[in-house]
């Protein structure tokens, strides 16, 4: 099985409340690069996406390549949720290959989880493809990094 899990692109500043923060035009061109990367080199059969604005716009991206992806919003992949209860109700999606867009530090921390390894940063819209024999921690091993243009 596969788990690619994805930064959501450059947001806005300024706007209340945090969930309505839209991309900035240069978080989409992001969020459009890396979708094409992942299209290009891997076949997700689940995508979920946090309810944020951000999250679901950067989804959007994603979803143009995917046509027939099963798209589910989880409410506990934002940015201050418990990573150990997210990671819990992902265990429960049957998917190969599981498309996860979320927020900092939630992503890092699901990373962490995944592999056993300490907290590492993403950057914005960067996506890193795990493989594992079953969703558990400490199971997974990185297997491919792509991080977009950078402000």
């Amino acid at each position: 099985m596969k788990v690619i899990l994805m930064r959501h692109g450059e947001a806005e500043e300024g706007v209340v409340p945090d969930s309505a923060r839209p991309l900035t035009d240069f978080g989409s061109k992001q969020a459009q690069q890396t979708a094409d990367y992942i299209a290009t080199h891997y076949q997700p059969d689940a995508l979920v996406v946090s309810p944020f604005k951000r999250a679901q716009q950067t989804m959007a991206q994603l979803a143009k390549h995917y046509s027939d992806l099963k798209v589910i919003t989880q409410d506990n992949i934002t940015p201050s949720d418990d990573p150990k209860a997210a990671f819990d109700k992902l265990a429960d999606i049957d998917a190969e290959c599981l498309l996860v867009v979320c927020h900092m530090s939630i992503v890092a921390k699901l990373a962490s989880l995944l592999t056993g390894d300490s907290f590492e940063g993403f950057s914005l819209a960067e996506a890193r493809v795990f493989e594992l024999e079953f969703l558990m921690t400490g199971m997974a091993k990185e297997i491919d990094r792509f991080v977009p243009d950078q402000p």
